[in-house]
């Protein structure tokens, strides 16, 4: 089994690739990067459904119960005319689906469909992202970020290097308590408030999490 961690992206990153030259879209808990099947077929008008749902979750495009390591499967139902099953395409016909009638112009042979093909696979959408603050104790300078709860510090500490690119000189600590940079932030004790805060009907803006950065030797330097 591969020791590599896999990307964790949040539903507000995958939104901002909207576009046909940057499409992205997750479906049941994992992310794709679906811009080469738009240049691949780009003027190809079964491609309409896939860009009107740029930058979306298509979950419902398809059946959870069958989910396996072959790749998703398209969710089906009967077609009233023929009483065939045929795939159920409520925003119409996309690419790789087949016609529900038999057609000389279908090629299928495409290979694998792109909703089982692991070449558009790009991470896996979070389960649940979280807001926390990041206080750097040298310049006093404030961030606050989203971050996926299944990430490790390192991983959050890769976020924040847009804001100080010296991020990894600091000695990261919560409540007074150097945080282990392989563990999350539930593992370090900083417990998700969320669920308190709705039940209270109170801003968690105002009370977010804060990790203290203490800065050390400057190693980031070239």
């Amino acid at each position: 089994m591969s020791s590599i961690r896999p990307k964790y992206f949040t539903p507000a990153e995958v939104r901002v690739h909207n576009t046909i030259d940057d499409l992205w879209v997750s479906f049941l808990g994992r992310v794709f990067n679906l811009t080469p099947l738009c240049d691949r077929y780009k003027g190809d008008v079964l491609l309409k459904p896939i860009v009107q749902a740029a930058g979306q979750d298509i979950s419902h495009w398809f059946n959870p119960k069958t989910k396996s390591d072959d790749g998703a499967s398209i969710r089906t139902h009967i077609d009233p005319l023929t009483g065939c099953v045929i795939p159920y395409c409520p925003n119409g016909r996309f690419v790789h689906i087949p016609p529900p009638y038999p057609d000389s112009n279908w090629a299928n042979d495409f290979g694998r469909p792109w909703w089982k093909d692991d070449e558009y696979l790009v991470g896996i959408l979070s389960k649940k992202t979280r807001t926390i603050k990041i206080i750097n104790t040298l310049t006093s300078q404030e961030q606050t970020l989203e971050v996926c709860s299944e990430e490790i510090m390192t991983e959050i500490l890769q976020r924040y290097l847009k804001y100080n690119a010296h991020a990894a000189s600091y000695t990261w600590k919560y409540d007074g308590k150097n945080l282990d940079m392989n563990k999350t932030l539930e593992q370090n004790g900083i417990e998700d408030d969320d669920e308190e805060f709705y039940k209270l009907s109170m801003n968690d803006d105002t009370f977010l999490r804060a990790i203290h950065l203490y800065f050390n030797d400057d190693l980031t330097e070239a």
